[in-house]
């Protein structure tokens, strides 16, 4: 297969990730591999070239058993290279070595560009000259060694360079634009403890392929040639991708206007779906406004439901089995954004019996009762792998003011915040900086709603949070936090819808992952069929 056809066939793959970055690391692979341009064997071979440059070195550096193409020659990188120049920094603490008509570069003026135009920073003819930096002609590589490895531009004016930097002047046997490609396609590891860099005889002793001069000069110009239209892909690529946005932002709209397994085929179709995440949230939030099922006027209305609520309540404090806490009284009307008809503002802890577990560490034991924390926490499942014992004494202590039943909520209050989960277990366990969401009356409780308003807020929660190093919510916070309340029964009925919805979104993010898989193995498939042509 010709790369032209390779190009052709982009609109096959372009949903692959990084299509376009594969085009250029494809082309430039082949460049370095003679298979970007046909050899003409009337040309100047490269031993020539070498042999013309530096002589003795390549008489002693040449690899003959390496399979070359037509008129190229293996030998390793030092052969290639007329000089090798460091560079370092003066002083910082000296104001008269620094912002000068000298540029010095370092790392940070090394980045994707191919030439290196303007610098950072400047120093001084003084700085310069009490510095181990040099001043580097124009036309070299800028190589960086550490702190960036690999990176390189080239330079069009006279720079000062940095320690992390090396500049490289090309023999004459090697263009310097065909250099640069060189020095791109070289896989450099580097070594060291805190700083991982390539010392100047690790970096000579890479081995490469040398094409003839004049073939040099072609690979240049046909990787111009098809970098530019790389460019014009990866244009067309982002044009797309804007009006990709647009159709899945008018998708969304007709969605949250009638959220229908039917309208939600919209928001995934291969080119432009709408991250599941950001879709989920999406059913959450419609979920939790009142939008994702029709209100039913022969419910009970969510104020009964609350006063009944109230009156159990009242109940278990009377009885001593629960204490009575400081909550603020819900919102009224005109405190807060209207609901939707039948549904009430409240705050979770007057809908709820909101507790959390210990703040202490207890003493770690090989067998006892497992201590759950925030880590033991996540993506919708309750951890026990790992899980740090305590003591039966321990455990009972905790258990007084937090005994966790099977369909109580956890939720983190410190470091990770959120991640709400049911608890499914009969397992007996303690808790730690994790809140518990219990039931006044478990018969007028649906916690399947619960649960998908925590997981919503929880990133509003988030941002909201105490802490500095390690952000925490606290009980009060979680107490006086608004819960719209709406009929028992709407409750089951938007649970329901969210299950059948976001189930929905499971399947055809799988689909759409499938998709893109295929897309990803045809660019695979494609790109060695030309590497092993």
């Amino acid at each position: 297969m010709k790369l032209e056809t390779f190009f052709e066939k982009f609109d096959q793959f372009a949903d692959a990730p990084d299509a376009v970055a594969k085009m250029r690391e494809l082309v430039l692979q082949l460049a370095v591999q003679g298979k970007l341009v046909e050899q003409r064997p009337k040309e100047v071979s490269a031993k020539d070239c070498i042999r013309k440059a530096n002589k003795p070195l390549y008489d002693l550096a040449s690899d003959e058993s390496v399979e070359t193409p037509t008129g190229w020659v293996a030998l390793p990188l030092g052969c290639l290279i007329a000089s090798n120049t460091g560079g370092g920094t003066p002083s910082k603490q000296n104001p008269s070595y620094w912002n000068g008509p000298i540029p010095w570069a370092s790392v940070k003026d090394v980045q994707s560009q191919k030439y290196l135009t303007s610098t950072i920073d400047s120093i001084t003819e003084e700085g310069l000259k009490d510095s181990s930096s040099n001043l580097i002609p124009p036309n070299r590589l800028i190589v960086v060694t550490r702190m960036g490895l690999g990176k390189l531009a080239i330079n069009t004016i006279p720079v000062a360079i940095n320690q992390d930097l090396r500049a490289i002047e090309p023999t004459t046997a090697l263009d310097l634009d065909f250099a640069y490609l060189l020095f791109k396609s070289l896989k450099m590891v580097g070594s060291g403890v805190t700083v991982k860099g390539i010392t100047v005889d690790k970096l000579h002793a890479m081995p490469v392929l040398l094409p003839p001069l004049a073939e040099q000069k072609r690979i240049v110009a046909k990787m111009d040639e098809l970098m530019a239209l790389c460019d014009r892909l990866e244009a067309q690529q982002q044009e797309r991708e804007t009006w990709h946005a647009a159709l899945a932002r008018a998708s969304l709209a007709r969605f949250a206007d009638a959220p229908t397994p039917a309208n939600l085929q919209f928001l995934f179709h291969p080119s432009y779906a709408i991250p599941p995440a950001d879709l989920r949230k999406s059913i959450l939030t419609l979920a939790v406004q009142g939008k994702l099922v029709p209100q039913d006027p022969n419910d009970e209305p969510a104020e009964e439901l609350f006063a009944r609520i109230e009156s159990t309540k009242e109940k278990l404090i009377k009885q001593r089995t629960i204490k009575r806490v400081a909550v603020a009284a819900n919102p009224s009307g005109d405190d807060a954004e209207p609901l939707p008809p039948g549904w009430l503002w409240t705050r979770l802890g007057n809908s709820f019996d909101v507790r959390d577990g210990t703040h202490d560490t207890p003493k770690y034991t090989t067998e006892g009762f497992p201590l759950i924390t925030s880590k033991n926490i996540y993506s919708g499942s309750l951890l026990f792998d790992g899980v740090n014992l305590i003591s039966e004494k321990d455990h009972r202590q905790i258990s007084e003011r937090s005994r966790v039943d099977r369909g109580d909520i956890l939720f983190a209050m410190i470091g990770s915040i959120g991640n709400p989960v049911i608890v499914d277990t009969d397992r007996e366990f303690s808790i730690k900086n994790v809140a518990l969401f219990k039931y006044y009356a478990a018969v007028d409780s649906e916690p399947r709603f619960l649960l998908l308003y925590l997981k919503l807020v929880a990133e509003e929660m988030k941002a909201k949070a105490a802490g500095g190093v390690q952000s925490f919510v606290s009980l009060s916070f979680l107490r006086n936090y608004l819960f719209p309340l709406p009929p028992l029964a709407e409750q089951r009925r938007i649970v329901a819808k969210v299950e059948q919805l976001m189930a929905l979104v499971d399947a055809l993010e799988q689909q759409l992952a499938a998709s893109r898989a295929t897309a990803a193995n045809l660019l695979t498939a494609l790109v060695a069929e030309l590497t092993e042509a």
